[in-house]
Parts: structure tokens; sequence; C-alpha cells
């Protein structure tokens, strides 16, 4: 038992990039057992913060039948480089959220520059890596689908993701795509639902489960498209962080966002790199992201707050509740009151 607990735990830091090298960190072993003990008669959630001499990071585990979701901040004090590896034979879905760093994938024998705001899903057993910081803060967000229950979710999808699979059962280490998908709109959602959820016990061990298969087809389906593309045209690694910054700021200024021409001066690029690069690397134009960002602010508001539709919708920006009802329910599917009377 005491052994699973120590191996609970590696996962969490295995699923999100550390500041360093995570063995450095010592657990008693009564604490580590207590820990398992109490996580085993619930669903395993786990809250740990990690102090190493070059940062600190903060982390959130939880394991629903098998399946390991995990989120990390890491703040560092200093840039540097770090090993790290596993043993688990799991599918790894992860989710860089915020900084940038190196990321070598030692069984592929290839090093990926990334910046925040990307996906992928790879597999490798074992799996070694060495991850440098190019930031001193990094976010993360993983998640861990067993080798078999991976398989069994997608051995009959998409033809991408049957050779994916067949990679997997030959025990080869493969990547689901070379081009790393961007974190869009909904995959944000997804996640902020699943670190914010109100329930608990059996219900919030399904919530996440339901989530964790959401993000998965979300990954899959953008990583296909992501594998298909033949020619990029943000290739410099500057302009995609500016195109990063655009994205902070539309989501810092959600409820009075500046016009584009405003948004290009402040990030240094002109509006037509702007418009087609956002486009390329979110998959959705500038307007169309703050739309889907509002939409999903006023879908927590209807559960979450007493304001009325109406206040909603002039929050969000709507000339009418009309108008607001009528983008709802082309997003949602459903209208603000259903969600209110049935949150």
């Amino acid at each position: 038992m005491l052994k699973q607990a120590m191996n609970i735990m590696t996962n969490v830091i295995e699923i999100n990039s550390p500041v360093k090298n995570w063995e450095k960190d010592e657990l008693g072993v009564n604490q580590a057992l207590e820990h398992f003990i109490l996580l085993f008669l619930f669903f395993m959630e786990q809250r740990q913060q990690f102090k190493f001499d070059t940062g600190v990071r903060d982390a959130i585990t939880w394991d629903c039948d098998g399946i390991k979701i995990g989120h990390a901040v890491s703040t560092a004090t200093v840039l540097g480089s770090f090993p790290a590896s596993s043993q688990a034979d799991v599918v790894r879905l992860h989710f860089g959220m915020k900084g940038n760093y190196s990321f070598t994938y030692q069984q592929l024998n290839k090093t990926y520059h990334l910046i925040g705001g990307h996906h992928n899903i790879m597999y490798s057993h074992p799996f070694d890596m060495v991850v440098e910081n190019r930031t001193l803060v990094l976010e993360t967000f993983g998640i861990q689908f067993p080798k078999e229950q991976f398989i069994k979710y997608t051995a009959n999808a998409d033809d991408t993701l049957k050779r994916f699979c067949e990679s997997i059962m030959k025990g080869e280490s493969v990547m689901l795509s070379e081009n790393w998908g961007a974190i869009d709109s909904n995959m944000e959602q997804v996640i902020a639902q699943v670190l914010h959820c109100r329930y608990s016990g059996e219900l919030k061990k399904l919530f996440l489960l339901s989530k964790s298969i959401e993000l998965l087809v979300l990954s899959a389906d953008s990583c296909i498209a992501a594998a298909g593309k033949k020619d990029v045209f943000i290739k410099q690694a500057a302009d995609k962080e500016k195109l990063i910054a655009v994205r902070d700021i539309i989501n810092e200024r959600i409820h009075c966002p500046p016009n584009l021409s405003e948004i290009a001066r402040t990030v240094g690029l002109n509006e037509y790199k702007l418009k087609r690069g956002f486009k390329e690397v979110f998959n959705n134009t500038v307007f169309g992201y703050l739309t889907d960002q509002r939409l999903h602010l006023a879908h927590q508001y209807l559960r979450d707050t007493n304001k009325t539709a109406a206040e909603i919708a002039l929050d969000m920006g709507y000339a009418t509740p009309q108008h607001f009802n009528n983008a709802f329910k082309k997003k949602f599917g459903i209208t603000p009151f259903l969600v209110r009377n049935n949150p």
C-alpha cells in the first residue's frame, strides 16, 4: 500500500512539469501512508506543495478509477533544465497552460520548443524526458489514461487514432501529432470546470471522468487537425508569444475589450498577422474567441450567481437580452432560462 501511495505521488509530478527533480523532495513514511489511506476512502484527491532549492510547485491530482488528472503551477527562482521519468504504462494527455519551455522526448530523440497554450497526446513505456524552463512560471494540466482503457476508448475512432493505437499496442513510443494543438476556448472551459468543480464524493468522480473523456475528444480532434496542416503561417516563436499575449489581453478585459488596432499596437503585430495568426493558433477569430469566452462566463454566472439573464446580457456586452438569448442558444443548444432552472 505504501509503495502504491508513493507511486501516486510520483504520478502527480510526472503529469506536470516540475521546477527541479522531484525526487530530492522527501515525504515521511507515516505521512505518505496517512495520505494514501485518506485518499483511498474517497476517490483519490490530493493537494501538495513541493519546495525546492530553486522554487516551489503547487499541485493537485485526482485518481478516478485509474485515470489520473493533475494540475500544477511551478514557480522557479532561476531557469534551468532537469530530467524526469516514469515507468507507468499510460497514455499521456498534456496541456501546457502558461509558460515557455523545451521538452526533450528521449524515446523519440526529439526536442519540442513549447509556448503556453499547447496540447498533445503521447505514449512511451518507459517515459523519459528533459525539460528546460524558458520562463520562471509554468502552469500545466495533464491526464493519464491506462493503456488498455485508452485503446478501448479510441481503437475504432478516426484513422489517425487507429494508427496511434496500433503503435501503442506494439509498444512503440509515439505522439499523436508532430504539430502540437492549440488550447482553444472549449478546452479552457472544460479545464476550468475540472479545477472549480462544485461536486463532492461519487458525483465529483463521475464529473471528472466525464470531463476527462471530453478533453480527450477535444484534444484528439485538434491534434488530428494540426497533423493535417502543411503550411504554417506563424513560424517564429516570438510571434506566437505575441498571439498568446493577445489571448491573455482578451481574457483579462473580457468585459471591456480593446479594439483590434489597440491590441495590435500593444503586442507589436500588424492587424493582418494578428487576425490570421490568431485564427491559426487558436482555431478561432479574435471576435469569435471573445464571444466564446463571454458566453462561457455567462453560463457560469447563470449557475453560480443570482444575476438575472438581462443583467448578465448587459455585463457581457449584448445590446438586448434577446441578442444574448440567441447567441447563448446557438453556442450551448439551450436557453439561459434552462441553465438557470437546471444548474
